[in-house]
């Protein structure tokens, strides 16, 4: 098969009708080839189906189980809504330390309003969405506008926010949340469309999934092409969406036999191709990037670093507003203690995912399959007991393995210019 290369100056990319039939018949036909290109990314895909399949043998099968499968849908979605901003951040050359107890200040937020004051539940909702944003610009005004390092100005968030928090709930926990609040991290669109001892509905939306996946890799492989950037084959990429669309289906196929789509599901695969469309696709997205990657040079081309990262972290704060309404549904409560830690498995969520140490790398997806490796992980070891001494030294090894293999990327990619 024809390998595209990049465009020279004395090329034209091909015809915008021509470029749908040769996608078609051309492309890379070698994986190892496609496989190296981006290690990065590829590598860590290939790590979850790895950690999954080796958890499946030495769980007997039950940690791909269909309650199990929902259960780490329902315990891990705050991570993974922490890992969305969490990865941005990075990209754009920062950290944030604060998220933890930012998800704490606004889930008691929410439980002081609805469960001591009697609001109503969507008043909770608004109110801590409001508290992160307020909470996101305090952070930005810091970092953007006085200068202060991101990882100082999130370091005295973490203690102030924690302190709020404290003050907030009088140093008491609060529960419970009426019924129509837990629905948002617990509750299961089941028997939409009916079924015979599984759920159709949950069935349809992964096979939407499927679809939906398959036109925006062969429109992006179009792009590719008409730039003539490389691409795999076509029968390659055919290959790619059938293990893609099988691996989706699988897993519609066990929650539909569970308890049917969770409700905090769909919550998140709205935030994943919203900011993936963020990241790719808008001139703010590009911005990020560029300032992480290269700030000189990001300055030098009119970017208005002040006001990208002053969003940022309002963005991080939203998202932090975001987690604390899921975990404080899936908790029935609030407690002073909440988020303890989270803000490090966001971080790891990223590095693992492919971000870089440096900033100007990264990707909403990655972050995703970082988070799930997490997940995976954590959800194995308990389902085999494994004290939780030695889960943190596994989790501290697997991110530590991920920041090095990022370094050698790095080194390669340099020794080979």
């Amino acid at each position: 098969m024809t390998d595209i290369k990049s465009s020279s100056p004395g090329q034209r990319p091909p015809a915008d009708g021509a470029a749908p039939a040769l996608a078609l018949h051309t492309g890379i036909s070698d994986p190892r080839t496609l496989i190296m290109r981006n290690l990065r990314q590829s590598g860590i895909f290939v790590a979850l189906v790895v950690i999954v399949a080796l958890f499946a043998v030495l769980t007997d099968g039950v940690s791909l189980s269909p309650g199990n499968i929902t259960n780490i849908v329902l315990q891990y979605s705050y991570i993974l809504v922490l890992a969305i901003g969490m990865v941005i951040v990075i990209i754009g050359g920062h950290i944030d330390l604060s998220v933890g107890s930012v998800v704490a200040l606004t889930g008691a937020v929410s439980a002081v309003l609805v469960i001591q004051q009697g609001y109503p539940w969507w008043l909770g909702v608004l109110a801590a969405l409001a508290v992160g944003l307020a909470v996101g610009a305090w952070h930005g005004f810091w970092v953007a506008y006085a200068g202060i390092p991101a990882f100082i100005v999130t370091l005295a968030g973490m203690l102030l926010f924690r302190g709020l928090t404290l003050r907030v709930l009088d140093n008491i926990s609060l529960s419970p949340f009426p019924g129509e609040y837990q629905q948002i991290a617990a509750g299961f669109l089941n028997g939409l469309l009916g079924g015979q001892g599984f759920d159709a509905f949950t069935l349809l939306i992964g096979a939407v999934a499927v679809a939906g996946y398959a036109v925006g890799g062969f429109r992006t492989r179009v792009a590719r092409i008409r730039y003539q950037q490389p691409v795999e084959s076509f029968p390659l990429f055919i290959a790619r969406v059938v293990l893609v669309g099988a691996v989706v289906m699988y897993f519609a196929w066990q929650l539909a036999h569970a308890r049917g789509l969770p409700i905090v599901l769909i919550v998140l695969a709205v935030l994943v191709l919203a900011y993936g469309l963020l990241t790719r696709r808008t001139v703010f997205g590009r911005q990020v990037y560029a300032i992480g990657g290269n700030l000189p040079a990001a300055m030098l081309s009119g970017v208005k670093v002040k006001t990208v990262n002053f969003w940022v972290f309002v963005n991080m704060g939203f998202l932090s507003a975001v987690a604390g309404i899921i975990y404080s549904s899936r908790s029935n409560g609030a407690q002073p203690a909440a988020g303890n830690m989270f803000e490090l498995d966001a971080i790891a969520a990223a590095f693992i995912g492919g971000a870089a140490v440096t900033g100007g790398v990264g990707t909403v997806v990655g972050a995703m399959v970082g988070g799930l490796i997490m997940a995976v992980m954590s959800n194995g070891m308990q389902l085999m007991g494994v004290d939780q001494s030695m889960q943190s030294v596994v989790k501290g090894l697997v991110l530590l393995v991920a920041v090095a293999f990022d370094v050698y990327n790095k080194r390669r990619a340099g020794s080979a210019r």
